[in-house]
């Protein structure tokens, strides 16, 4: 990592011509989806960015590992969590990020700027005016929904999208969400989050370690071998549709399916949701896993036979996913995929191709689903051979650049 006391030295050998200034509060892989969507980002062209974010724990020895020069601005200590954090870190953002771009501009003369999300975009549309650049900016969903639903944010944002060279969206539904919201003549594209194999740690290799790992987690939570295991990641509220599941494992033990349901996950709702298993007497084959950092996801989506999530709604306040991470993961692992008919998921669970489709208020259509996936072996394998295809497909970001070629 480099300090900004260093913004007067000479510009290294391993960012020779970087001409891309990526800005983002968010960059750390382990910090949140959209952080390790710019990583990936930045990891596609390392001799063309610089990266300048927010401090963040943990920054330091990965900066310092990365292959293009990263910059942070910092908050105290106490910032970090609490109410004052809350209040006063959205305005050093603006004000940090519009400071720090211009001098970095006048260390690297970058012609670009790509902005990693629609938070702190006031900052962006100043620099806009300010410095001969283009620029391009990423929406991922929740950061699209909170700045819409803002009255004094959204004409703002919408004059900094018409000032944009193009809008990066992280899924179709994201798109198609802004292009009803708002009416725009500017480019957009869809560019979907990548998988990093290496977020897994290096133990998924080949289909021998991963055998071992499935082995492995079935014994820690005494599973026998020939059992179905259905597997659910993610934070344990309301409308994630984890109740759902836990109400056909039930049925499914009366059709003769030996199953057992994994949820990995922390939250307001575990209590219910235990609850829940209890009362339908299903506690011993319904299993939380809690928290479990990336590195320990590997072993889990290798224990499973099915994933699933069956998400109700993503189109209430500060909760809209505009992308299903979780679905393009277990696809990476070759798992078969329950998942409901909406939003940003139709990029990522493609109908009887891998996975299968469903109304998620639906009782009997999410039961056939389960029931059907989880009796058929050969349709579980080929649904999961046409997952790892499509998790392989990726757009570069560089398309952007089409015209500078």
């Amino acid at each position: 990592m480099e300090h900004i006391s260093q913004l007067t030295a000479e510009i290294t050998d391993k960012a020779a011509y970087p001409d891309i200034l990526v800005i983002s509060r968010i960059f750390l892989p382990k910090e949140a989806v959209i952080g390790e969507y710019i990583y990936n980002r930045c990891l596609q062209d390392p001799e063309r960015v610089i990266v300048l974010a927010a401090s963040c724990s943990g920054d330091q020895v990965f900066d310092e590992s990365q292959q293009f020069p990263v910059y942070r601005w910092y908050y105290p200590r106490y910032w970090r969590s609490g109410w004052v954090g809350s209040i006063l870190k959205p305005l050093v953002n603006i004000v940090c990020s519009f400071v720090l771009a211009i001098k970095l501009y006048f260390r690297y003369h970058y012609r670009y700027i790509e902005w990693g999300h629609s938070y702190d975009f006031p900052s962006l549309l100043l620099l806009s005016y300010l410095l001969p650049i283009r620029f391009f900016i990423y929406l991922h969903g929740d950061d699209l929904f909170c700045t819409l639903h803002n009255p004094l944010l959204r004409s703002l944002f919408k004059l900094t999208l018409k000032r944009a060279e193009g809008i990066v969206c992280n899924s179709s539904y994201t798109r198609d969400y802004l292009r009803t919201a708002l009416r725009l003549d500017t480019p957009t594209h869809v560019i979907n989050p990548v998988i990093r194999p290496e977020k897994f740690g290096n133990n998924i290799g080949s289909p021998s370690s991963l055998d071992d790992l499935r082995v492995r987690m079935r014994q820690t939570y005494n599973i026998p071998e020939a059992a179905i295991v259905i597997l659910s990641i993610g934070r344990l509220v309301k409308n994630k549709g984890f109740d759902r599941v836990i109400d056909n494992i039930p049925l499914l033990l009366t059709f003769g399916v030996d199953v057992h349901y994994i949820i990995c996950g922390q939250g307001p709702s575990e209590s219910n949701l235990k609850s829940l298993a209890h009362r339908l007497r299903v506690d011993k084959r319904v299993h939380f896993g809690g928290y479990v950092p990336e590195r320990g996801l590997a072993g889990y989506y290798a224990a499973c036979d099915i994933f699933a999530m069956l998400t109700l709604s993503d189109t209430k306040p500060n909760n809209m996913e505009g992308f299903g991470m979780v679905y393009l993961e277990a696809s990476y692992f070759g798992k078969p995929i329950i998942a409901p008919r909406l939003g940003g998921v139709l990029d990522t669970v493609q109908h009887e191709e891998n996975g299968i489709l469903v109304n998620p208020n639906s009782g009997y259509e999410v039961f056939q689903a389960f029931n059907r996936l989880c009796k058929d072996q050969q349709l579980r394998e080929q649904l999961g051979r046409k997952g790892k295809e499509l998790a392989k497909q990726k757009t570069l970001h560089r398309s952007l650049y089409k015209s500078d070629l």
